[in-house]
Formats: structure tokens, C-alpha cells, sequence
């Protein structure tokens, strides 16, 4: 059987073979071209049954070959006969079918010459077996069954064959595997040839699995058409040189097929569609980055010209937005953005409370998240983006906060006026579609900026990690001395027992004692012991496992398990829609599997701490800023100069990351919107700044995690293929959640007290990995460690030379490392303008 590729009823006639693409002989497709210009070819034929198909083909063959009215009949009550197929069984099936005795299964799976008698007739209405088959899930919607019937019979002495294409699609009764129309039939019969027959019936299959051949078979007025079919097959054939490989050997279906248009190169450049989603999502990874050209980004000429145009497009898909996200899959998003969010929040927070002295702090972060992540999603023209504090936004409030202590400037005010100053900008770029600028930001700029990103989240994960062997430090090289620091809160008693028991029937010399507690290091008995970290371990005490050293098992764990249960989807174990679930849900597993661990051996590890009070960090500070009354009044007009730095930094944050986001791969279908999206940000810096709340941009790396979870793949695929990818679930109800969940995490906090943060920080560094192996600069990275043979075939490789690619990638790495460089300098507030 064929849908996309080849399958086989293995030897013993008890399960399908493995899809494979068909190798088929030379000679075959030169006999079927034979059969097709001397056989019977009836084209559009009106036959409503499968034996009204068989009479008009057996009645229509040409003078010089007509059969006998004998022969005829013979012919017809052959084919008329209930064919035996091989049915898809379910697991339950076959472990049911291992109590059947063997004479039985063989007796139903073969049948010796001469006994067609005892096959029953082709049924007029499909069977409950055809019905019921499972296979049917993996047929396309809309898919059409063809036959070929091929054989060898003593009683010919010259073969038959007939080509049968039917007006429309009808069912045959219990002909196919399962219930599907038919419309297609191919006919050959003849006198006993070794295997000719057979490898002309694939040829012939394998021919109608032909997205070309189906449509010049569809198309074709005349037998010369089916010809010509054939001929174009040829010119695109390639041959395997015999010796050279096995023909026995099945070759395995590729990831990606070449599409119908590209074998045919038919339409002209200027009449192949231009969106969104007209190009692959494997293709346009390979070929170079192309900058976002759409209507989205070219100017009008008139003042406010691309929002209203952004309006306009985004207002009929606002319905949709909401509809769209009723999807298990959104659930599974929302929770991990929401971890992630939270995450993130929690750290900036810290970190913003560190370097301003508490007036913004972790319950401002938490807030201000909840508020501008909101209000982003329910107006802005690309609501899968997720707000979030960012690196530079971090930079520049610690020097704007050191240099209002210097000048004794009072911090919150002078913040105000320059994030007034800021929104004004924003608007202004906005009025004039600035933003068409981006047009112009190619792989280049974009894979630096994400991979700049993705380090930055790699490295603060690690680097939280490592801070705690500062708050926890192991103690590797133990002494006696210090065994009185660590206490036993754990309940591995009776392990330890057990162990030293069979220490015990070792007959090992005995160990130094110590007493519990002790008071001195006299030594240790058989039934006392330290383990590594210098904790006492035995019958008089419980363990407690070294805090950093669980943490980072947690938050090695975390990760590996993020990325093992991601790739759960293309494993071979379990069904699809199991594999699918626990893909969609990958993150959330993982997340709860090291919480669990983390709860059932009490683990010390440090918690996860979400404020409970809805009060300011800093009790010096209000909930509103007032802009006059703490500095000088020409403060607000010197406010300006800082405020277009901070302009640049947010409009090339935010517009970059809407490029990535909007890229050709993910097959957006409701357009993008530069200009709503920047005019929502800048708006949202007024209320920031008057609340004294952090201010936010475009998180580019938790963004790509929420398009990444929000992935759609075809539901269907035929044996052998892979699912394809489909676009993104394009909705505002995920974001809209998670920002809320954001807001109420206050409430919350009894629950979310108990989820360990290196498990958190294990999903930061998987969300930074993902991001950084999402570009090609991670491919081209490794092509510079590799010899030329072991390198994979790659669509650039094979169009430009090797020393261009590396000498691109150099120069891509040097410009990288300056970004990483300013970055960790106080000359970072200009990050924006080398980038």
C-alpha cells in the first residue's frame, strides 16, 4: 500500500514493513509505458459498482487483443472476488490474537491454488473491518483510494491490462482497505513471468502517489497524455547505479520533500504568493535571511499612516483572538510562560531593588508585569509577544540612579520626566512610520541580537546557580572538627541502617567513633558515618543532603527533562496523540516531576518567594510620583537628553524582536503590527513612569518560548511522514492569562512558596538554549569544528563557498562579542546604538 511512501506485508503476512521510499526497476516503468499504449485506457467512465467497472473493461479491448467471452467471464469472477487485506490491529488486537493457534492464522492468511472458490464475492457496501480500521486516521481529509490488481494466471496466454479513470469518486463496496472513493483502477493479469507483473503494479502505484502524475492523470483527454505523464516521471528520474547499494536496503522517508511548485517552477517570482506563510518553515531556515518586505512595513506617506493601517488589519482577526485559544495546547502555554514570566520578574526585581535602593523592587516588578503585559495583549498588533524587564532597561536605571545620587536629584522624579519624554519620542516615531526602518534588519542583526539574548539567559541562570555555593558552600574537603555545623532533618534512617549492616557482615576493620551529638572527634563506629559533605549520617540521626549540591541535580534535571520530554513528540514509543500530549505539556512535567522530588525528600533547596503585601519595597515611596516638588523645574527639560537613549534602546528592543517574531518560518496568518505595537509600549511608559513602576519591552527569548509552545503541526500524516508544520496558534487569551495569573500572584504566594527556584532556573537555561539553537548561527558555529565530509548538506553550502559561510560566521562572532563586552561595561546604555 502507498499514501505518501511505500509499505509491505513482511513475510508471514502479520504487519506492515516500515514506510520506505520505493526503489523501483528501470525496465518496469518502460513495461507499464507498454501497457498504457497497447492496453485498454478508458478515461471519465460512469460505473457505479466495481463489477459495472470490470465488464465495460473486459468488453473494451481492442479488436486485435479481445478476449474470448470464455476467458471474459473467467476474468470477471476473479476480480470479483473479496480481496484479503492486512488489517492495522491495535495493541489490545494483537495480545487477543495470542491465544489463536497457529494452524488457524495460517489458515486465514493463505490460500493454495485452486481454492479461490472458497473466497466470497466482493460486497457492494463496505465491511464493518473497513469501517472500523484504525489506518483510516492516518488518510488525509479528501484523500481518494486507486487500485491495482496485478497478478499471474495459467489460463491467458498474453497478458491484460486496463487503465480505468472514473468521472467521479465512488465507493467499491468492500474493494479497499478502508471505506475512501475511488476513482482511479489499474488492471494486469497474465500468463506466469517471474515478477513482472509485480514491479510493474508498484511502478504504477508509485506513479498515482505522484503529486505530478495524479495531476496529468486527472487532466488527461487522451491515452498519449498518460504517455506523457510517464515521460515527464522519466526526465525527473534518477538512477542508482547497480553495485553501487543494495537494492534489498529500504530507504528511510526524508524529513522534507520538495513541493510540486518547486519540481515544476511554473508560476513566475512575481506571481508566487508573499505571505506570511508562503514559505516553509525548513526552507526558509536554510536559505538566508530575507528582511520582512510585507505591507506591514512599507510607508504611506501620511502621518499616522501605518497604525491606522495596522488597525485596519488587525480589527477583523480581534474575534478570533479569543476564539482561536480554545485549545488544550493554550492551557499548557500559559502555565509555563507563567513560570517563566514569574521567573523573570523575580530576578529583575531583585536586581532593580539592589540597585535603586528598594524603589522598585520585586512586588513593582510583579505589578508592573501584570498591568503593561495586560493591557500589551488586549491592544497590540502582535499579542504573542511578552512584555518583560530587560537587560539594557536594568543598565540604564542603575546608572540614572547613581547619578541622581550624585546630584542629589530626587530618582522617581526624574525617572518620570524621562519616560514622559520617552512616550512623546515613541509617538513621534510612530506619526512618522519609523518603524519601516526594521525593513532593513536582516539574519545578520537578528541572529546577533537573539543569540546576545539567549546568552544573556544562559548565563544568569548559571550564574543564580553558582551564587549558591556562596550562600551554601560544600564542604569537599570535610574534617572531623566540623561535623557538630550540620544537622539531621532527614528521613534515610533506615538506609543507613541497612547499608552498615551489610558493611557490618563485611568484616571491614572498624571506622574512628564519634558521639551523638558529639562532643569531641574521638571517632566513628560501625554504625556511625560522614558522608561527603561532611554530614553525620547513622542510627542516632537523620541525613541532610548538601543544599547546592540538590540544587543543581534539580536544576540539571529540570533541564535535561525539558529537553528529553520535547522530543517525546518524535519518538516511536506510545501513540501519537500520547506523544503529542506529553510534548504540548513537556515544560509543566518536568517543572512538576522536580517539584515532587524536590517535596518528598524535604529538601532545603531555596524556595521560590512571591510578595504577600500590596505595599511599596521602599516605605519612602508612594504608589503615584508627583513631577514637581523634589527637583528643580528645568530638570524636566534636561530630562530630554537621557530620554533618547533610552528611545533608541526601547524602539531597537522592541522592533527587533518583533522581527524575529514575525519571520516567514512561523506562518503567521493575521499579519503583524510594527506601529500599534510601539505606539502600546510608549503609551505604557507614561503610567509606568507616574506609578514608579519598572518600564518594559519586548522580551525576545520568553517571547520565542510562547510561539515555540503554541506550535501547530497537521494533525494527520501518512506512514513515514513527518507531521507538518501548520503555523503558530495565533490568540491573545494565553498572554491575557498569564499577565493575570501575574497579577494575583500575590494571593498566591502559600502555593507558590513551594516550587524550588533552580528548577525554575533549569527552565531559563532550557528557554535560552531552545532560543540559541533556533538560528542558523548555532548550525554555522558548528560547521567551523567540523571536516568538510562530515558536514551536513546544507542548502547554503551547496551555493556558497565554505570560506564565505565561515568568514560571514566570523564576522557575525566578532560583532557578538563586542555586544557581550558593552554589555558588561558601564558604557552599556549605548548598546541600542552599536547594535
Amino acid at each position: 500500500r502507498w499514501i505518501k511512501f511505500e509499505e509491505k506485508v513482511e513475510d508471514g503476512g502479520e504487519r506492515w514493513s516500515a514506510p520506505h521510499v520505493p526503489a523501483l526497476p528501470l525496465h518496469s516503468l518502460f513495461q507499464l509505458r507498454t501497457c498504457l499504449q497497447k492496453g485498454t485506457v478508458l478515461l471519465d467512465l460512469d460505473a457505479t459498482s466495481f463489477k459495472e467497472i470490470i465488464d465495460k473493461a473486459l468488453s473494451g479491448q481492442p479488436e486485435e487483443g479481445e478476449l474470448q467471452p470464455a476467458l471474459r467471464e473467467h476474468l470477471a469472477a476473479l476480480l470479483l472476488l473479496q480481496p484479503r487485506h492486512q488489517p492495522t490491529k491495535s495493541l489490545l488486537q494483537l495480545l487477543a490474537e495470542l491465544g489463536l493457534s497457529p494452524c488457524r492464522g495460517r489458515t486465514q492468511g493463505w490460500k493454495t491454488k485452486g481454492s479461490s472458490e472458497a473466497r466470497t464475492q466482493l460486497s457492494k457496501t463496505p465491511l464493518k473491518e473497513q469501517l472500523r480500521n484504525r489506518f483510516k486516521k492516518k488518510v488525509p481529509p479528501g484523500a481518494e483510494a486507486a487500485h491495482v490488481a496485478v497478478g499471474e494466471v495459467e489460463f491467458l496466454a498474453k497478458p491484460f491490462s486496463a487503465f480505468v479513470r472514473l468521472r467521479r469518486g465512488v465507493s467499491l463496496g468492500s474493494l479497499a482497505e478502508v471505506a475512501l472513493p475511488s476513482r482511479f483502477l489499474f488492471i494486469l493479469l497474465g500468463p506466469p513471468k517471474v515478477k513482472a507483473y509485480h514491479e510493474v503494479g508498484r511502478a504504477m502505484a508509485t506513479l498515482l502517489t505522484d503529486e505530478l502524475f495524479q495531476r496529468a492523470a486527472r487532466q488527461a483527454e487522451h491515452r498519449e497524455d498518460l504517455i506523457a505523464g510517464i515521460e515527464v516521471f522519466l526526465d525527473e528520474l534518477i538512477v542508482l547505479p547497480p553495485g553501487k547499494w543494495d537494492p534489498s536496503a529500504r530507504i528511510p522517508p526524508p524529513t522534507y520533500l520538495p513541493s510540486p511548485r518547486r519540481r515544476t517552477a511554473v508560476d513566475p517570482p512575481e506571481q508566487q504568493p508573499h505571505g506570511n506563510g508562503a514559505m516553509a518553515a525548513a526552507g526558509d531556515r536554510a536559505n538566508p535571511g530575507q528582511p520582512c518586505s510585507g505591507e506591514e512595513l512599507e510607508r504611506t506617506g501620511r502621518l499616522f499612516g501605518g497604525l491606522l493601517r495596522d488597525i485596519r488589519r488587525k480589527a477583523p482577526w480581534y474575534c478570533s483572538d479569543f476564539s482561536d485559544a480554545l485549545h488544550p495546547q493554550c492551557l499548557s502555554a500559559v502555565l509555563y510562560i507563567y513560570l517563566a514570566t514569574a521567573t523573570n520578574a523575580i530576578t529583575f526585581g531583585g536586581m532593580l531593588g539592589d540597585a535603586t535602593a528598594n524603589m522598585q523592587g520585586v512586588l513593582e516588578s510583579f505589578l508592573g508585569t501584570a498591568f503593561a503585559g495586560f493591557v500589551f495583549c488586549l491592544f497590540s498588533g502582535q499579542p504573542l509577544t511578552i512584555l518583560s524587564s530587560t537587560g539594557p532597561v536594568l543598565v540604564f536605571e542603575r546608572l540614572l540612579f547613581s547619578f541622581s545620587q550624585d546630584h542629589s536629584l530626587d530618582y522617581l522624579e526624574f525617572r518620570l520626566w524621562i519616560g514622559l519624554w520617552v512616550a512623546f519620542f515613541g509617538v513621534v516615531l510612530v506619526a512618522t512610520e519609523a518603524s519601516h526602518l526594521v525593513r532593513y534588519c536582516t539574519r545578520f542583526t537578528e541572529e546577533g541580537f537573539c543569540a546576545l539574548i539567549s546568552l544573556i539567559f544562559i548565563c544568569d541562570s548559571l550564574e543564580k546557580m553558582l551564587s549558591l555555593a556562596d550562600a551554601f558552600p560544600i564542604n569537599w574537603q570535610y574534617r572531623l572538627d566540623n561535623v557538630t555545623s550540620y544537622s539531621c532533618t532527614c528521613n534515610l534512617r533506615r538506609l543507613c541502617n541497612s547499608i552498615l549492616t551489610c558493611l557490618t557482615t563485611l568484616h571491614l576493620p572498624p571506622l574512628p567513633s564519634v558521639q551523638s551529638p558529639p562532643t569531641t572527634p574521638a571517632g566513628l563506629s560501625r554504625t556511625q558515618c560522614l558522608d561527603r559533605g561532611g554530614h553525620l549520617l547513622g542510627t542516632s540521626c537523620q541525613y541532610v543532603p548538601d543544599v547546592t549540591l540538590m540544587s543543581f541535580l534539580l536544576f540539571g534535571g529540570t533541564f535535561l527533562s525539558c529537553i528529553a520530554l520535547k522530543r517525546f513528540r518524535s519518538s516511536r514509543y506510545f501513540p501519537v496523540g500520547v506523544r503529542k500530549l506529553v510534548s504540548d505539556f513537556a515544560v509543566i512535567l518536568a517543572i512538576l516531576a522536580s517539584c515532587s522530588v524536590d517535596a518528598v525528600l524535604g529538601l532545603e533547596t531555596p524556595k521560590l518567594l512571591v510578595p504577600s503585601e500590596l505595599k511599596p519595597t521602599n516605605p519612602a515611596r508612594g504608589w503615584i510620583v508627583f513631577p514637581f516638588g523634589a527637583n528643580p523645574w528645568w530638570v524636566c527639560l534636561v530630562s530630554a537628553v537621557p530620554a533618547v537613549l533610552v528611545t533608541i534602546l526601547i524602539f531597537m528592543d522592541q522592533q527587533i524582536t518583533a522581527v524575529i517574531l514575525n519571520r516567514r518560518e512561523y506562518k503567521l496568518q493575521k499579519g503583524a503590527g510594527f506601529h500599534l505595537d510601539l505606539l502600546c509600549v510608549s503609551l505604557l511608559m507614561v503610567v509606568t513612569s507616574v506609578t514608579g513602576l519598572p518600564w518594559y519591552v519586548s522580551a525576545t527569548v520568553i517571547s520565542l518560548a510562547h510561539m515555540e509552545s503554541l506550535r501547530k503541526e497537521s494533525a494527520t500524516s501518512a506512514p513515514g511522514e513527518h507531521p507538518h508544520f501548520l503555523g503558530i496558534r495565533e490568540q491573545r487569551l494565553t498572554g491575557l492569562a498569564v499577565f493575570i495569573l501575574m497579577g494575583v500572584s500575590v494571593f498566591m504566594a502559600p502555593v507558590l512558596k513551594h516550587i524550588p527556584m533552580p528548577v525554575l532556573y533549569g527552565v531559563f537555561l532550557h528557554m535560552g538554549v531552545a532560543a540559541l539553537n533556533s538560528i542558523q548561527l548555532t548550525d554555522r558555529v558548528r560547521l567551523l569544528l567540523m571536516p568538510p565530509k562530515h558536514q551536513p548538506d546544507l542548502a547554503y553550502l551547496r551555493h556558497v563557498p565554505l570560506r564565505r559561510v565561515h568568514l560571514f560566521t566570523v564576522t557575525q562572532l566578532l560583532c557578538l562579542a563586542l555586544l557581550w563586552l558593552l554589555k558588561s561595561t558601564t558604557a552599556a546604555i549605548i548598546f541600542p546604538v552599536m547594535v
